[in-house]
């Protein structure tokens, strides 16, 4: 039986339609050629503690936050996509990482998107030439993967995935079956003794990444480069990782010279933060398994427009407006007609339930104009009905604001802690025993 195939988002039918019921588009279904069905090889089964599981030598990116966030480094044979939005700085850290990897051998920058003379005035201006770093202007990966075969480099580097495109399917770049059959044909040669790989791929509007889901399957670590553009600080978090674990983070600044990694990411938050004004909070969150410290800006004035406006830069705006009828049912706070401005400071994205209670603790200090403690974080998870819900992880939230000199944090009553905290912790049950506190402490 013949397959047909849409060319834009993947979809397959056993006949041709001229639109695609999937994606809407026009005149993309194409036919595939039919796979001959083979016949089944007889094989043996291992037993599972006969398998020589050997722990392998891993190269090194010489960027410390980089080789943390991968588990050691880049094991060889292993497939990793890079994924972020355009201009986040994903060429720039791949430079410097092919830089501090030329000590070591050979490294094959293949560039689809910039011509060779962009990319070396990239490279020039962040310091990053090297002999051994080796660039190739090319667009098609059978080339590209002709090339790598006979350099034998250390890494490969591939930029970008949705501007690669195979010569074995008649699409476009960047459609579902170009990106999928790019990122099939990279993996094929990385696991049959080719140099590590790295992907990088784009990420649409919602966050996604641009293309087929089968490619974060395809590959073996999936790494996201977040932040804001018009801010400095950039994030590096691991959302797959078969050779370690997830959702480790690494937190850089990007200047003038590349991107340079900070060490102490919740101090670097919190360095400008003003003492003693209304309006502003420190919650502490989660992002992966590292407890982080961020300050929450909240601005209350009256409204003069018949509908308030509740706007979030960092944090959900939905979310926000949950919490605002929250605090107006379960506390007894008149919001209604009130402007609600919430901010995350550093440009940060927190989308962790955990800092539900400093945006709460924000709001109320802004409203009444009265400061919080200096020296207290928030964290807890606020519910419909106003409780405030224990999140995990408690005891290394509580250790890190410790370590940046913070002796107070209010929580939910239900938190697990152990015997002997590092700061004063005060339980609430509700947000109403968090407003009552804080005029307590006023």
């Amino acid at each position: 039986m013949s397959v047909w195939e849409c060319t834009s988002c993947g979809q397959t039918a056993s006949k041709w339609y001229g639109r695609c019921p999937a994606c809407g588009a026009f005149n993309t279904f194409e036919q595939q050629p039919e796979k001959r069905r083979s016949r089944g090889r007889s094989s043996q089964a291992t037993p599972l503690d006969a398998v020589a599981a050997e722990a392998l030598p891993r190269l090194l990116t010489g960027i410390p936050g980089c080789d943390r966030v991968l588990g050691g480094g880049l094991v060889p044979g292993s497939l990793v996509l890079l994924a972020g939005e355009p201009g986040v700085g994903k060429s720039t850290l791949l430079l410097q990482m092919a830089r501090s990897i030329a000590g070591a051998g050979k490294v094959l920058y293949a560039s689809a998107e910039e011509s060779a003379t962009q990319v070396a005035l990239r490279a020039r201006r962040l310091s990053c030439q090297h002999p051994q770093v080796l660039l190739l202007a090319e667009s098609t990966v059978e080339a590209v993967l002709e090339v790598a075969s006979q350099l034998k480099p250390a890494l490969l580097v591939v930029d970008s995935v949705q501007a690669m495109r195979s010569e074995a399917v008649p699409s476009i770049p960047g459609s579902v079956t170009q990106v999928r059959e790019v990122a099939a044909r990279v993996a094929e040669a990385v696991k049959t003794g080719g140099p590590p790989a790295i992907l990088v791929g784009h990420v649409t509007k919602d966050g996604t990444v641009a293309g087929p889901k089968s490619l974060e399957h395809l590959v073996d670590v999936v790494l996201e480069f977040s932040g804001n553009t018009a801010h400095a600080h950039r994030l590096l978090r691991a959302t797959k990782n078969r050779f370690g674990p997830a959702l480790e983070l690494a937190l850089f600044s990007m200047g003038e010279r590349g991107l340079e990694e900070i060490t102490n990411p919740s101090q670097a938050l919190l360095s400008d933060r003003v003492s003693g004004a209304p309006g502003s909070s420190v919650a502490v969150v989660l992002e992966g398994l590292s407890p982080l410290l961020v300050e929450i800006q909240a601005l209350v004035s009256r409204s003069p427009l018949l509908n308030p406006r509740r706007v979030a830069q960092g944090f959900d705006a939905g979310r926000l407006s949950l919490l605002l009828a929250v605090v107006e049912k379960r506390a007894g706070v008149k919001l209604a007609d009130r402007d609600v401005f919430v901010n995350v400071a550093g440009g940060l994205e927190v989308v962790e339930p955990a800092a539900d209670l400093a945006v709460v603790a924000a709001v109320l200090s802004s409203l009444t104009d009265l400061p919080l403690p200096e020296d207290a974080v928030f964290f807890g998870e606020v519910g419909l009905l106003g409780e405030v819900r224990a999140v995990g992880r408690t005891d290394a939230r509580l250790r890190e604001a410790a370590a940046l000199g913070f002796r107070r944090a209010f929580t939910a009553k239900s938190a697990s802690l152990e015997a002997s905290p590092p700061v004063s912790v005060t339980g609430l049950a509700d947000i109403g025993s968090l407003a009552r506190q804080l005029k307590l402490l006023h």
